[in-house]
C-alpha cells in the first residue's frame, strides 16, 4: 500500500482531498505496520530514525490499538442497550416510522437485530426502535 494512495499532489482537488481524507479513515492496524516496516526498511542507514521517533510510533500504535478495542466495547455496549431498550416494548403499542417513511402504530410482535440495529415488528412493518416516537402501556 503506498502513502500516495493516502495523500494527494498540490494540484489535487477538493474531491480528491475529502477521498484521500476517507481513505486516511480505512487505514487498519496492519496498514500502518506496513507503512511504519516500509519506513524502517527504505530509510537513510547515515541518519536512522532515533530511539525517541520509534517509541513514540510504537506509542502512537498502542494508542491506535486501544481506541479500536474502546470503540468496539462501546458498539457492542451500545447493541446490548438497544437490544434491551427494544425487549422492554414486546407487547407495548408503540408509533414509529418505518424504512419509507410511513407512521406505523400498533403492537411490538417481536424483536431482532440487523446490521447491528434493533427492529420491531408492528404486524407486517418493521420499525428502528431509534425511530419510536411514543410509547403506550396497553
Amino acid at each position: 500500500m503506498s502513502i500516495d494512495t493516502f495523500y494527494g499532489n498540490s494540484s489535487a482537488s477538493a474531491a480528491t482531498t475529502a477521498a484521500s481524507s476517507d481513505r486516511m479513515n480505512e487505514l487498519t492496524m496492519s496498514d500502518f505496520i506496513n507503512m511504519m516496516t516500509a519506513e524502517l526498511t527504505n530509510q537513510d542507514p547515515t541518519n536512522p530514525m532515533s530511539n525517541t521517533e520509534m517509541l513514540s510510533q510504537i506509542s502512537q500504535i498502542r494508542s491506535i490499538t486501544s481506541n479500536d478495542r474502546l470503540t468496539s466495547g462501546i458498539e457492542a455496549l451500545t447493541l446490548g442497550q438497544s437490544l434491551s431498550t427494544a425487549s422492554s416494548l414486546i407487547g407495548k403499542t408503540i408509533t414509529g416510522v418505518n424504512s419509507i417513511s410511513e407512521t406505523i402504530t400498533g403492537k411490538v410482535d417481536k424483536v431482532t437485530i440487523e446490521d447491528g440495529k434493533a427492529k420491531l415488528f408492528v404486524g407486517s412493518s418493521i420499525v428502528n426502535v431509534e425511530n419510536v416516537t411514543a410509547i403506550s402501556a396497553d
